[in-house]
């Protein structure tokens, strides 16, 4: 999973906690311009814009953009789901508004998106120095499996293998609903069931 040393920051304290507020759709042929615009910002290693025109079209694939007020895109995600495995293949959350619960909110979809896949597992890799990204997942219930050797061809940094399980165990469902509570105070969907439904 490409996730950038900087590109998460721990959410602020709960006092005067307040959510950017954003829109997540599925991403849209139209979005890939300002999709690689962003990732140009994220990482060392962009991939090439023509991808995401195979992922969006990809049936076992599932991508997302997330947009503030003005309809700028500030973050993206997306995932494959094979077999009952949601597999994370990129995240990303524009510098100006890290720390916003933007990749957060991201990562939340994508497991809710491959539960309704029917996806009972989720892996994904990060950065090994990446320690703010690392904690989030482990907020999430991801756990460390393995180290792949200098997987990041940009600076040779290993990447940490992670994995979820039982998404569907009571204890995890009671540990969605808490973090939903917390991002979406107001009762708001945690993420859109039609492309373009606000969060």
């Amino acid at each position: 999973m490409q996730y950038s040393e900087t590109e998460y920051k721990p959410d602020p304290p709960q006092t005067g906690f307040s959510p950017l507020p954003i829109t997540v759709s599925r991403m849209q042929v139209a979005d890939i311009p300002h999709v690689s615009h962003l990732e140009r910002r994220c990482y060392a290693l962009p991939w090439n814009a023509s991808a995401y025109a195979t992922e969006i079209g990809n049936s076992i694939a599932y991508y997302t953009v997330a947009k503030d007020s003005a309809g700028i895109v500030v973050g993206f995600a997306g995932m494959w789901v094979i077999m009952d495995e949601i597999h994370i293949t990129t995240l990303a959350v524009d510098p100006d508004v890290r720390g916003k619960s933007v990749g957060e909110r991201l990562l939340l979809d994508m497991l809710e998106a491959g539960m309704e896949r029917g996806a009972h597992r989720a892996t994904l890799e990060v950065r090994e120095h990446n320690l703010a990204a690392h904690n989030l997942y482990l907020k999430y219930g991801f756990e460390d499996v393995a180290i792949r050797k200098k997987y990041y061809s940009d600076n040779g940094e290993n990447a940490v293998i992670m994995w979820a399980n039982d998404l569907y165990s009571a204890d995890y469902q009671e540990k969605l609903k808490t973090y939903k509570e917390r991002l979406f105070p107001m009762g708001q969907p945690s993420r859109p069931a039609v492309a373009g439904q606000q969060l």
